[in-house]
């Protein structure tokens, strides 16, 4: 996957934006990031928000190994298959966009 596909993906599944690079929030904290995608010139890494407040790599892998699941569409590659609670945590926040546009 390259880096505006790992983008339009991470958008289209509850991601969003924030200081430049796509961003999951605890959904009690919609303003404050606590997963994040770097997308760097040949890498892409996620990196989780320890409670202290730093940044913490959890996984990253070149463009070139990160291949889409057929089933999912999730990249393969940067963990998310194995940790299941960056589904959760994606899901709450596609739910809260949903409903954030119902108003």
């Amino acid at each position: 996957m390259t880096k505006d596909e790992l983008v339009a993906w991470a958008l289209a599944n509850g991601w969003t934006m924030m200081a430049g690079v796509p961003s999951l929030s605890k959904p009690s904290r919609p303003k404050e990031a606590i997963v994040r995608m770097m997308l760097l010139a040949t890498v892409a890494n996620v990196e989780i928000k320890k409670p202290a407040g730093k940044w913490e790599k959890v996984a990253g892998e070149s463009y070139g190994k990160i291949i889409p699941d057929p089933e999912s569409g999730f990249p393969l590659g940067l963990g998310f298959e194995r940790i299941p609670s960056f589904s959760m945590l994606m899901r709450d926040n596609k739910d809260r966009q949903v409903f954030a546009k119902m108003k």
